[in-house]
């Protein structure tokens, strides 16, 4: 089960986020993530898919149990498989 103390060791695909901030203002958008690869994340808004970097947005994570959680995008540059060998420190808000 996907809970914001193990977000960072889950794939993302299928999760509803928020881009909060980016180095780009077109970058801020929501949607369903449907495709995830090492530096970049697929995101569905309506009918178009944008595919925006990781290392340069700051997201926030609709997650299952109903809880919302913030992440800094560089923290989810690397492979989902490669992420659950990776510890992180998360800061809850």
């Amino acid at each position: 089960m996907i809970t914001p103390h193990n977000v960072l060791r889950h794939e993302l695909i299928g999760l509803n986020i928020k881009i909060v901030d980016a180095t780009h203002p077109g970058y801020k958008i929501s949607g369903d993530v449907v495709d995830e690869t090492r530096e970049t994340l697929s995101i569905r808004q309506g009918k178009d898919v944008k595919i925006l970097p990781k290392d340069c947005i700051t997201l926030e994570l609709n997650l299952p149990d109903g809880s919302v959680v913030r992440i800094d995008g560089k923290l989810l540059v690397s492979r989902s498989e490669d992420r659950i060998k990776k510890k992180h420190r998360i800061k809850f808000i």
